[in-house]
């Protein structure tokens, strides 16, 4: 499995490839020749355009659109007030997703191989030794180990309860960031209705100060109330499936614990 810090240099990697084609393609587009006309000549410049009505856009926009393009902030700038709480969710899983992805592909080790260095030395007694091999492995299978070995002097009923309790603890780390994840797939769906009762306010109030039904009157509310629906959805379903893949993850976890555990009482109860 890839580890998460390839995956995070992976990701800095995309984005400031994305960043640097965008300026490139920018400047391209300013720097380019002027279209000649039928004649084969350049048209003449005859005055310098100034655009005073244009209003300047801020730093975080323009980093914005340079980052995600300019038709998704378009799109955030159209959904209204209720895009912003939608875009705290996406930073908001966003940083969960990595930290999850770290944390869980730093936590899985190859059981097999620890197995054969660890038993080994438990057959012969050799506690000390075996605790160490799982102090310097990383991962929850290696520190439900390392307690039980600790306790392997004191008989197989200390062991069993050293290994409930560091269990327990590295199940409960484990957990840590599905609830967050689970209020943003909650959420994020939710403020996307909201936005679309908001919208549809919009447009019925639009309609009421007409006076009259027309399609280009409610069409601003229709708008915002499809584009933040269509938001909500968009973040929802991702973390969603990120959710789901790491409860797989830590589903194969636990059951990495038990095969471990299991194996290190059945050998300490054949050489007793």
């Amino acid at each position: 499995m890839v580890n998460g810090h390839k995956r995070l240099l992976i990701a800095l990697f995309i984005l400031v490839f994305s960043i640097s084609f965008l300026v490139a393609q920018e400047a391209a587009q300013e720097t380019a020749p002027m279209m000649e006309d039928e004649t084969g000549v350049a048209p003449e410049v005859e005055e310098e355009v100034v655009f005073e009505d244009i209003p300047e856009m801020g730093w975080l926009e323009v980093l914005a659109r340079k980052i995600v393009g300019s038709g998704l902030v378009d799109l955030f700038i159209q959904g209204g007030f209720a895009m912003w709480p939608l875009l705290v969710l996406l930073i908001w899983a966003i940083a969960i997703i990595i930290w999850k992805l770290v944390v869980l592909s730093y936590a899985k080790v190859n059981i097999n191989e620890l197995l054969t260095r660890v038993m080994p030395l438990v057959e012969e007694k050799k506690y000390s030794d075996a605790a160490k091999i799982c102090e310097e492995t990383r991962g929850p299978v290696a520190m439900v180990l390392h307690m039980a070995l600790l306790k392997a002097d004191q008989g197989v009923e200390a062991v069993e309860k050293a290994i409930e309790s560091a269990a327990a603890l590295e199940l409960a780390y484990l957990d840590k960031g599905f609830i967050p994840l689970g209020t943003t797939i909650n959420l994020a769906p939710m403020m996307g209705f909201f936005g679309t009762v908001v919208g549809m306010i919009a447009a019925f109030d639009a309609i009421a100060r007409a006076g009259e039904v027309d399609p280009t009157i409610v069409a601003d509310g229709i708008r915002i109330a499809l584009i933040t629906t269509a938001s909500g959805l968009a973040i929802a379903i991702p973390v969603q499936f990120f959710n789901n893949m790491f409860m797989t993850m830590v589903d194969g976890l636990v059951i990495d614990m038990q095969k471990a555990s299991e194996s290190l009482v059945e050998t300490l109860v054949e050489n007793k």
